[in-house]
């Protein structure tokens, strides 16, 4: 009996919030992955080649080695406030869920993830900077990738994208929506994908997948929030009212919610994949299709 309670109680503790993270490191490592699969081997070989700066970066906590690396570099960061404070707003810009969307608003000066994804990628691109710029930009911008395609760094009602709802987990009480959105519920929909999310993809998979830029990735994320994050929480078809500050997954909640994470951590794995070969091919690539106008 001891030992089983002891078992459940570490259980429970894996689930407690930690320090902030957006989508959580197997989340966002699982993007990169995704991306490793789908780049063309001259950006591999590239990114290779700039992984090389990282003593220059002058993070040795925090390992720069690998695109998985990059995917969680500017997380880690957060334990250095004091070097990096001025980053941290770059994580997510929400906008209310029940207001009309515009991706120019709350991103004065450009501290936001929008502004951040195109600025960070144009760096990326530029080879006549020194390596350790480059990298540290290729870090940030794959990461942000991450984070616009979590619902809750785009849609927010006045919680915080969900950190001050306090949320159940299943049977697991006591969390926020986001922390769930960025951890639980992201790792059980990542293992449970069948086939698995770290593959080669097709091109018309990348077609129906891919393509859009940052702005239109932050008005999918926000649509869903308003849509399905908030609705399926709170039981509200229009959830743009008060709410209340306490609520629960149940497990149909959660089994509903697992296919839009995974297509949500598809698509920034694929998009990511486009970008840096986009930042390292010599010349601009073609459009999808689904893209052309």
């Amino acid at each position: 009996m001891l030992r089983h309670l002891a078992g459940l109680i570490a259980a429970l503790a894996i689930l407690l919030p930690a320090p902030a993270q957006a989508w959580g490191f197997y989340a966002h490592q699982v993007t990169g992955e995704i991306a490793l699969a789908n780049i063309r081997p001259e950006t591999r070989s590239a990114m290779e080649r700039l992984f090389r700066a990282e003593a220059l970066i002058g993070t040795p906590d925090c390992r720069l080695r690998s695109l998985p690396d990059a995917t969680v570099w500017p997380d880690c960061l957060r334990r250095d406030g004091w070097r990096w404070g001025y980053t941290f707003a770059w994580h997510y810009r929400t906008a209310p869920i029940g207001e009309p969307y515009s991706p120019r608003s709350n991103c004065s000066g450009g501290n936001c993830i929008l502004a951040q994804i195109e600025r960070n990628q144009r760096i990326l691109a530029d080879e006549s900077l020194p390596a350790n710029i480059r990298l540290e930009a290729l870090a940030f911008m794959v990461h942000f990738v991450g984070d616009v395609h979590m619902p809750l760094h785009s849609g927010d009602h006045n919680d915080r994208g969900g950190n001050d709802r306090v949320t159940d987990y299943g049977i697991v009480p006591g969390l926020n929506l986001h922390w769930i959105w960025d951890g639980p519920l992201a790792e059980r929909a990542i293992s449970s994908a069948q086939p698995s999310l770290v593959r080669r993809y097709t091109a018309a998979e990348r077609a129906e997948l891919a393509g859009g830029d940052a702005a239109e990735w932050g008005r999918e994320s926000w649509e869903i929030a308003r849509t399905f994050v908030y609705p399926n929480a709170f039981d509200c078809e229009d959830c743009t009212g008060e709410l209340p500050s306490q609520t629960a997954l149940t497990q149909e909640d959660i089994v509903a919610a697992i296919p839009v994470s995974q297509r949500r951590v598809t698509q920034a794995g694929l998009r990511m994949a486009w970008m840096l070969d986009e930042a390292f091919a010599p010349g601009p690539l073609p459009v999808p299709e689904r893209e052309r106008r």
